[in-house]
């Protein structure tokens, strides 16, 4: 269904960029902070939708309309980039439920659908996602073969990639979280959070 010689340049492309630290990777390694590893995979759920989405759009021609009203994507940076400035805001005063708790009891983790949600949100409202899916996506669809099969197997191994790639972020950010929990710096630790998705909110309003 897709050529060979394709796949051998398409892989490595899209490992490379998947690799490279954004908002996405990003928020993926803060969580695996404060939420761990575990409960961040429903961030990564919310995300990989979001991007199956974008990248659907990109392989159709949606984004294209899209990108030519901007209108439509700041109304989603914004509200996202504020909602995620908040979080990192009561994270860094170590509030909330996406902060580690500093007493002795544990402070309920943030649901489900909070997490997901905010992984939705952070693909979709992403321009220079759009703007990436457009400019190396449709490249790799070959016009002579039934494009839904083709896009379907290249959104498949997108996926696959990002997924790999948000859970070893993650797993980054559990390691940190062990390394300066043994010293007691749960306060620095949520600072170090904070900040972080304080940059991805700013990152996602004004990028």
């Amino acid at each position: 269904m897709i050529k060979l010689s394709l796949l051998s340049v398409f892989l490595p492309t899209f490992l490379f960029v998947s690799l490279t630290p954004g908002m996405c990777m990003t928020l993926s390694m803060v969580l695996g902070m404060t939420q761990g590893v575990r409960r961040t995979l429903w961030m990564m759920a919310g995300e990989l939708v979001g991007v199956g989405l974008v990248a659907a759009a990109a392989g159709i021609g949606v984004a294209a309309l899209m990108l030519r009203q901007p209108e439509l994507f700041a109304l989603f940076k914004w509200v996202g980039g504020a909602y995620l400035g908040y979080l990192g805001v009561m994270m860094w005063r170590s509030r909330g439920r996406m902060a580690i708790s500093v007493e002795t009891v544990d402070l309920p983790p943030a649901s489900r659908s909070q997490l997901a949600l905010q992984g939705f949100v952070t693909a979709v409202a992403n321009p220079k996602g759009w703007a990436f899916f457009v400019a190396l996506l449709p490249p790799f669809l070959d016009a002579s073969r039934a494009l839904p099969g083709q896009l379907l197997v290249l959104i498949m191994l997108i996926l696959v990639i990002e997924f790999l790639c948000l859970l070893l972020y993650a797993a980054g950010g559990r390691g940190l979280r062990r390394l300066l929990g043994e010293s007691g710096n749960v306060r620095l630790l949520n600072r170090i959070a904070g900040s972080l998705m304080v940059g991805v909110g700013l990152w996602l309003a004004l990028g």
